[in-house]
């Protein structure tokens, strides 16, 4: 499993992030400044509402260790393109999906770290150490993440035709990837996935039905519109699990670690279908 955990994942992931850098402009970043609001009320509970929901649950629930961790992976992972896609099938904004995703895939290069350092002390007991670091868990992060995010978006800016036409195609095969390291994620545990969903799908459902019906109605209350509202629920139910995935191999060699990120991505799907029907036939005739 080495060269796949060590050399394959990580360049599928960043081959996942540069898909995501070929589908974003400019723009997409400036919205922070044109319409603040909706994009710091998504943030808002994306980056902090969602990680600290995370811990919450992880303190009160009985898990082990190495679970607990695992959901916080999930906690702290960005959300995924897919988000985009289903806000616009939900008729939500789907300009804000796209810009909150994009913000929050470059700024985890400083959430994930800090996150999972604080993570890592209370629930393991220790401090991050050894290759376990916070510079070196944001270096890695920079590495898969960030820099291919700016190099899918320079190549945008530079070669735009080129960029329209292969991002379609690069994104399907980034779902086929996606498919593929959650298929190898569920495998590589086939002995333990019984176990380990007894023990993980309680919590991660929790999470994910917790974190998006918090988001719909904390947007309601702070005055985001009806359009809105859907992308924040969306964005904040369907986290990049792939990248949760990806830094639980790489920071703590797999095992247990990546288990709740994988029941996580079967959970985040089947909860955005069913809110996906509910918001086409009775919240997005409504949207604005």
């Amino acid at each position: 499993m080495g060269i796949v955990t060590d050399v394959v994942l990580p360049l599928v992931l960043a081959f996942m992030m540069f898909t995501l850098g070929l589908g974003l402009t400019f723009p997409d970043f400036a919205r922070l400044a044109t319409r603040p609001k909706d994009m710091l009320v998504g943030l808002l509970f994306q980056i902090v509402l969602l990680p600290a929901v995370g811990f919450a649950l992880v303190s009160l629930w009985p898990l082990a260790p190495e679970i607990a961790m695992g959901v916080m992976l999930i906690a702290v992972a960005p959300g995924g393109v897919t988000s985009n896609y289903l806000t616009a099938l939900a008729r939500g904004d789907v300009a804000l999906s796209v810009s909150l995703t994009a913000v929050a895939s470059l700024l985890c290069i400083v959430t994930i770290p800090l996150v999972l350092a604080f993570s890592h002390e209370w629930i393991l007991g220790e401090a991050m150490s050894g290759e376990v670091t916070l510079a070196g868990t944001a270096i890695k992060i920079f590495a898969i993440v960030t820099a291919p995010v700016l190099l899918g978006m320079l190549v945008r800016r530079l070669a735009e035709r080129f960029a329209l036409k292969a991002e379609p195609i690069a994104r399907t095969v980034s779902t086929i990837f996606f498919v593929l390291v959650l298929a190898g994620a569920v495998f590589q545990q086939r002995d333990n996935v019984v176990a380990y969903f007894a023990e993980a799908g309680g919590v991660t459902l929790a999470l994910n039905l917790t974190m998006m019906l918090l988001a719909f109605l904390g947007a309601k209350m702070l005055g985001s519109g009806m359009a809105q509202r859907i992308s924040i629920c969306v964005e904040c139910g369907l986290q990049n699990g792939t990248l949760a995935i990806a830094v639980g191999v790489l920071l703590y060699g797999g095992g247990a670690y990546v288990i709740p990120a994988a029941i996580y991505s079967l959970i985040m799907f089947a909860s955005a279908m069913i809110f996906l029907g509910i918001s086409r036939k009775k919240l997005a005739p409504q949207a604005v």
